[in-house]
């Protein structure tokens, strides 16, 4: 049933209807009808300290539950610094929508006051770009905002949203959401993939993208243990399979095992479920390029995909994983393949003390692993300091990650802040570099003032270390741009109302982790880096 309303008011009618919970935005002048929409409604404004927060707030959230995150910042200015999220969204395969406002229309062309190009800005990184010119075409397009962002391969969707159309009296009502179709694999397919099985004597089945619960994680590393064929994680999508059971091998990308990029040359069947053989996972283009490929992807255009490819199975990863754990498969397992890639991934995942002086990061893994709950959430941003948690933190638990799978920094404070509001129940933990969070972690006031809570392990060497780690082997002996003056993080956490506490010895960091813990706030655990350690050590394997 229509009734009388403003534009303005009905985005927000739709967005509750298809069952938004929350949005997260910097408020803007451009977009008052909207915010006035949201005075009372059934959806949190959470209120963000920068766009850039808001952005990959949104993104983690879109990233965690089954609905794409909903960011909403202003024209010009707020555009630009929302865009990292929209960029991430895009190269991670990840829904979200962001709502930009927008001059009146009466003012387009005459450079007015923060005017910009949507279309020009967001038009390659964005699944659909569209401008709310039709103030009763709204419902509709919020709607197929959300189906868009959802359906194929997931990804950004912006709006943008001229301030004097928001304000247009209409008779106009919200629309029935549609559904997205979780497109089950044919038989056909099935049988195609069932012979290519048959076939081979080193498969590998490589995990990734968005969409997995429980259960069909579950199902196909129960699959995959049951006929001997490893399964690895594509990079930063570690949480696509339980690392509890045997079929997991560890993932592939930045700081890959050794025996995993063999692992990959030496397959002669290679199963893509969720995910496509790009540049990360295949160490530049350069792996597993040459071995019978099939992919499962609902994605028609496999965006992304590089090398070989003998068999494109159109399906949702949940119906994939589901239906081929229900089918009965005549595939004998293969002698040795995948006990002796668990074994390979238990040596790597066992911490060795890295040495050095300042926190030992391994020895800080090993206790976290004992300290943190079953199911909880982590996140990190983009740095060296990532890759103690994707190496030794283990993921049983389906949406237990949000982290950048294009390397953007400063996501990790922001994700964590996103992730407490999603699943208040869960313990969400955030691995930050010292620059990761200081590119975001103002967004510790979002958590105060919203009631999110988490516990962040600021890693502080003092430099941006990954590229460090480039000029030295580039430019051996000629640091340039690369060092940092950082803050008393612990004190910084206190300023915000949190807790903080500086830890001097990895002993010490169990204790310290329970009292951040009991204190019921957002809390960081500054932890003090030998600056030459550039990486886990690594034995060999």
């Amino acid at each position: 049933m229509s009734t009388t309303t403003t534009a303005g008011h009905l985005i927000v009618a739709q967005l509750e209807r298809a069952g938004i919970q929350r949005v997260y935005g910097v408020p803007g002048e451009s977009f008052l009808d909207v915010l006035d929409g949201l005075h009372g409604s059934a959806i949190e404004t959470v209120v963000t300290r920068h766009e850039g927060g808001a952005g990959f707030m949104a993104l983690a959230e879109g990233r965690l539950t089954e609905l794409p995150g909903i960011a909403m910042v202003t024209r010009g200015p707020g555009a630009a610094n929302a865009f990292i999220a929209i960029h991430t969204a895009h190269q991670d395969a990840t829904p979200m929508i962001l709502f930009v406002g927008l001059i009146p229309v009466a003012d387009r062309g005459r450079e007015s006051f923060q005017e910009f190009d949507i279309n020009a800005w967001f038009g390659s990184t964005a699944k659909k770009v569209v401008t709310l010119d039709d103030a009763g075409s709204d419902a509709r397009v919020v709607d197929d905002a959300i189906f868009t962002a959802l359906s194929g391969r997931p990804g950004p969707v912006v709006i943008g949203l001229p301030e004097d159309v928001l304000v247009h009296a209409i008779e106009s009502g919200t629309v029935e959401p549609r559904t997205v179709a979780r497109t089950e694999p044919a038989t056909a397919d099935l049988a195609g993939l069932e012979a290519k099985l048959a076939a081979a004597r080193k498969p590998l089945v490589v995990v990734g993208g968005e969409g997995w619960d429980q259960e069909s994680s579950e199902a196909l590393a129960g699959w995959a243990s049951r006929h001997g064929i490893p399964v690895l994680a594509d990079f930063r999508a570690y949480d696509a399979v339980p690392h509890s059971s045997d079929a997991y091998a560890g993932y592939l990308g930045y700081a890959r095992s050794d025996a995993n990029a063999r692992r990959l040359d030496e397959a002669d069947l290679l199963v893509f479920v969720g995910c496509v053989r790009a540049d990360v996972l295949s160490d530049g283009y350069k792996r597993g390029l040459d071995a019978v490929t099939v992919v499962v992807h609902p994605g028609a255009d496999l965006l992304g995909h590089f090398g070989r490819l003998d068999q494109h199975i159109p399906a949702h990863v949940v119906s994939f994983a589901n239906v081929l754990a229900a089918t009965e498969s005549e595939v004998e397992p293969v002698a040795g393949w995948l006990t002796g890639a668990r074994a390979d991934y238990e040596k790597f995942s066992t911490a060795q003390p890295d040495g050095g002086t300042g926190v030992d990061l391994a020895v800080v893994m090993e206790i976290l692993k004992q300290e943190m709950d079953h199911d909880a959430v982590i996140t990190y941003g983009a740095g060296n300091h990532s890759l103690w948690p994707a190496r030794y933190l283990r993921h049983n638990t389906a949406n237990s990650l949000a982290a950048p799978r294009n390397g953007a920094m400063g996501m990790g404070i922001p994700a964590a802040v996103a992730a407490s509001l999603a699943y208040p129940g869960r313990q969400v933990i955030s691995v930050a570099g010292d620059g990761c969070f200081l590119m975001n972690g103002q967004e510790m006031a979002t958590a105060m003032g919203h009631g999110g809570k988490f516990i962040a392990l600021v890693v502080d060497n003092g430099i941006f270390a990954t590229i460090r780690e480039h000029q030295e082997g580039h430019y051996p002996g000629r640091p340039s741009g690369t060092h940092m003056t950082n803050p008393d993080f612990a004190a910084l956490a206190r300023s915000y109302g949190g807790y903080g506490e500086r830890v001097e010895k990895a002993e010490d960091f169990g204790a310290a982790f329970r009292r951040a813990a009991e204190s019921g706030l957002p809390a960081v655990l500054h932890l003090p880096q030998d600056p030459a350690t550039r990486s886990p050590k690594t034995a060999s394997n």
